[in-house]
């Protein structure tokens, strides 16, 4: 008789903890979870992995492209681009942007060790970014909607990220704010928060489409929803200064190196790890077209199939944005964010194993799968979070020894 009042109880108990903390026990829990998958990869790294029979998660976290970041924080940004032994401009720092480099660096002063600096901006970001995102997402959904869409990006397939020496968890969380400054109409902050997702990771430029739709979709609907002259300025004010962050950076490079394309360049070398002849100028678009006939001739199908999968798959996405009721719940914001960044990473990406970890700023999306209060959806979701994140981590982190296992 004494467990139903119990099981009563322990809900209302979790509901009156302030956001921050229940937050705060869900993100834990959630790191103990990659926690223990990166032990697990740890001990069954062989040694044909990239990391070999002595693979720690101290290597994880510095792994992949946290070297590039630290490189950037001990050695800066080159003035010559090193080329490869066929003249052609070899992978370099200017693809790697400073904020979270250095912000690392400083963090690690105290403790002499740039990845211990990276560690804690990882870990402390992610945390604050899952915070505002359930602040996000609480505009117009449940509570309970919210938390779980909080739970799934915490524990996600990609969920590592909120661990390791990558710069995601930061932009997620200038993002987030972003998003929740635009859903608020509080433009305000966007003006600083611009500058920092610019320089943190690639990808402002999608913001700036986005605030472009946005503002076309304002204006359309100013009869519904009084647009006044001010919002006006500020939408158009911080689309211009998010195409003038995005195309900054390679304007820096360009003054540094004396090259006018040294940016391009230093990003068409990843390339050339799958396709030897990405030698040429950046064309957008072109990269998922090439990347259609590279993977779809590897995989037997051919060329002419992968150009219709592609083109199914992005008439698909459009579908799911447009007319899915889950998605559609979520608001129009944060549908034209996602929409937006699609569309800039189907311009400027070659489709490969990254691109998974490249979708991670469509974490929004996580609110249409919370939607279902079925208890048995919800702990399905998870599940297969769980497990697509131990898959991801276990090839990523402790094999990493094909072309198609690089985070």
């Amino acid at each position: 008789m004494a467990v139903e009042p119990l099981r009563r109880s322990v809900p209302r108990h979790w509901e009156m903890l302030p956001a921050a903390v229940r937050i705060g026990i869900l993100y834990l829990a959630a790191r103990l979870a990659t926690t223990a998958f990166l032990i697990g990869a740890a001990e069954l790294s062989g040694p044909e992995s990239r990391w070999g029979t002595q693979a720690g998660i101290g290597e994880f976290v510095l792994a992949w492209d946290a070297q590039w970041y630290w490189f950037v924080a001990v050695n800066g940004y080159p003035a010559t681009l090193p080329l490869t032994d066929a003249g052609q401009v070899a992978e370099n720092q200017w693809a790697f942007m400073p904020i979270y480099a250095y912000l690392s660096q400083l963090v690690g002063l105290p403790f002499d060790s740039w990845g211990i600096g990276a560690f804690i901006v990882t870990l402390v970001a992610g945390y604050f970014a899952c915070l505002v995102f359930y602040r996000l997402l609480r505009v117009r959904q449940h509570r309970s909607t919210a938390t779980w869409a909080t739970l799934f990006l915490a524990a996600g397939p990609l969920a590592v990220l909120f661990q390791v020496g990558y710069a995601e968890s930061l932009f997620l969380l200038w993002l987030f704010l972003a998003l929740d400054g635009v859903v608020r109409r509080r433009y305000g902050r966007l003006y600083l928060l611009i500058v920092l997702m610019g320089y943190t990771r690639p990808g402002v430029l999608a913001f700036a489409l986005f605030l472009g739709l946005y503002g076309i979709w304002r204006w359309f609907r100013r009869r519904q929803e009084s647009l006044p002259v001010r919002e006006i300025v500020h939408i158009v004010t911080l689309g211009a200064l998010a195409t003038l962050v995005g195309f900054s950076w390679q304007f820096f490079a360009a003054i540094i190196t004396g090259d006018p394309g040294a940016y391009l360049a230093t990003e068409l070398s990843w390339r050339r790890n799958w396709i030897a002849d990405a030698s040429g100028g950046f064309i957008p678009f072109d990269g998922f077209v090439q990347g259609a006939e590279f993977w779809f001739t590897a995989w037997g199908p051919g060329a002419v199939v992968g150009y219709v999968a592609l083109g199914l798959a992005v008439l698909a996405v459009a579908a799911l944005l447009l007319f899915e009721p889950h998605v559609r719940r979520l608001g129009v914001e944060l549908r034209l964010w996602a929409a937006s960044y699609l569309v800039y990473l189907l311009a400027v990406f070659f489709p490969q194993s990254s691109l998974f970890r490249l979708l991670v700023p469509v974490s929004p999306l996580w609110g249409a799968l919370a939607m279902p209060r079925s208890w048995v959806w919800r702990l399905g979701v998870l599940a297969a979070c769980l497990i697509g994140q131990w898959w991801w981590i276990y090839n990523m982190y402790g094999l990493a020894n094909a072309y198609w296992q690089i985070p």
